[in-house]
Order: structure tokens, then C-alpha cells, then sequence
């Protein structure tokens, strides 16, 4: 099968730059949507990384007992070895140097599964939120679901021009700090924008672009596979004061520590 055209046109360059998301139609056959789909289902069925922090319930307490109704796994390619070959990875780095420049590169990847009927809302946040407060970053994630999205089974939503501020406050959902998963205090989505994707698309947004993923309301699970890229963050003359990661006290930090696992570059653990 050919491989997807994955040469971004000026006009959908600018309007990245302009509204801090972009949709793209086509990214990936649908074969290896295919074959992605089977990796992932099976990760996820076999807990793959859990002992070491690598896989938790994002917005959930993710207690053994317990259904994770969000549940993440980051550096997926340290449990599938395959993922680090697709050629899904080719085509985001072509894309990530079109939107960042010739000197971007891949920063880490995590996939995300919203469960049947049970999936929850993905708050509204920052990515940037979850990061060093000390460095200045330009980043980018591509969010390839692995199915159809829509607004039934949780697709994206984005504030258009968001990323042109200041990381928002944020705290850890439902101010429980038992959770990982941060949202955003106050959020005006009055000028959101939902973005349905068909299978084989995607969505690209910024580090500082706020978006929101709904629950998952059908009987079949929503997966999704994202990828970071970046150019070299800078130190910033004044830190920032991202209090709301102090807070948290999660099960997953504890397997984390308990096994030694060394936190993705520059902390770098999101999810939508």
C-alpha cells in the first residue's frame, strides 16, 4: 500500500502557528492502523509497564482492585520494540520538522486507551503544565487515534489561540491528590473547537494549546498513540511555580520509585 502524502501545505503550517492545533486527514494506512491497534491491545490487556510506573490509570486513583477508567502507558516502544520501525514514526518526524524546524526530534511516546462506556473525560489542560517549570520548551504532540473519533467516543476538542499563554494553574483532577492526571483551574471553553477524526488522521497540537478529550460513551475502547517532538527547550530566567506537581502523592510515583524508573526527558508524561 503507498504510503500517505505527509507534505504539509503553507496554509495548514500557518494555521498551526496561528490557532496551536491542526487536523490532518491522512497520516498512517490503514493497514498499520491495523497492526497498531493488535500492539496496543495487547499492552494494555497484559498490564505491560505497570510494575514500574509505565502504565497507570490516569484519571483515576489506580489502585490494584480497581478499573482504570483512563488508563495510559508511557514509552510503549520499551514494551513493542516494533513501534520504534512503523513507519507511523517516519511520518510524525517529517510532520514535527515541518511545524518546529529541521532541528526537531522525538522527545517520548505514550499511548492512551479511554475503556468502553466507562472512559472518562480528559480535563481540560496544558501539556506544558505536567513539564520543568525552569525551561522554556517547543513541543508538539500528535495524537493519532487508532479508530474513528468522534464526539461519542471522546475526540479532541482545542482553544484556538491558546498557546500563545502563559501556562494556566492547574491541579490534580477532582483535587484529589491520589491522582495523576492535572487539570486546569479555570478554563473559558466558550470558543472550543471539537475535532472529529476519521481512522488514519490525526491531530497536532502545542505544548501550551489547552484541549479537552469527552468520555467514552460507545461499546468499543478508544485508543490512541501520540508522539512528542521538540527542539532543545531553553533555561528560562525565572522558573515558574508549578506548585500542583508537589501535591500529588500516586500509587504510580510509589512502583515508579520501588522499581527505579527514570522519568521520560524533562518529564515529559501526558496524555488526552
Amino acid at each position: 500500500m503507498q504510503k500517505p502524502t505527509l507534505t504539509l501545505s503553507k496554509k495548514q503550517i500557518a494555521l498551526f502557528h496561528q490557532e496551536g492545533y491542526l487536523v490532518v486527514p491522512v497520516v498512517i494506512t490503514l493497514e498499520e492502523l491495523e497492526r497498531l491497534r493488535e500492539i496496543f491491545n495487547h499492552l494494555f490487556a497484559s498490564k505491560a509497564g505497570r510494575e514500574d510506573g509505565n502504565q497507570y490509570d490516569l484519571a483515576g486513583t489506580d489502585k490494584d482492585d480497581q478499573e482504570a477508567v483512563l488508563p495510559q502507558i508511557v514509552n510503549p516502544s520499551k514494551y513493542a520494540p516494533e513501534l520504534e520501525t512503523a513507519d507511523i514514526r517516519d511520518n510524525m518526524h517529517a510532520i514535527a520538522r515541518q511545524l518546529l524546524g529541521p532541528e526537531a526530534t522525538s522527545q517520548s511516546d505514550h499511548a492512551i486507551m479511554k475503556p468502553p462506556e466507562v472512559g472518562a473525560v480528559t480535563p481540560w489542560h496544558q501539556d506544558e503544565a505536567y513539564w520543568a517549570p525552569d525551561l522554556e520548551y517547543n513541543s508538539i504532540s500528535i495524537w493519532v487515534p487508532l479508530q474513528e473519533v468522534t464526539l461519542e467516543n471522546g475526540c479532541m476538542h482545542f482553544i484556538p489561540g491558546s498557546h500563545k499563554l502563559e501556562v494556566a494553574a492547574h491541579r490534580p483532577i477532582g483535587q484529589d491528590s491520589r491522582i495523576h492526571g492535572l487539570e486546569a483551574e479555570q478554563v473559558d471553553a466558550s470558543q472550543a473547537v471539537a475535532c472529529p477524526v476519521t481512522a488514519g488522521g490525526a491531530t497536532i497540537h502545542h505544548c501550551r494549546t489547552l484541549h479537552y478529550a469527552g468520555p467514552n460513551h460507545t461499546n468499543h475502547p478508544r485508543l490512541a498513540y501520540i508522539n512528542v517532538f521538540a527542539t532543545s527547550p531553553k533555561q528560562r530566567v525565572i522558573s515558574r511555580d508549578f506548585y500542583w506537581k508537589d501535591s500529588r502523592q500516586t500509587l504510580r510515583d510509589e512502583r515508579r520509585r520501588a522499581a527505579g524508573t527514570k522519568p521520560t526527558s524533562d518529564g515529559r508524561q501526558i496524555g488526552s
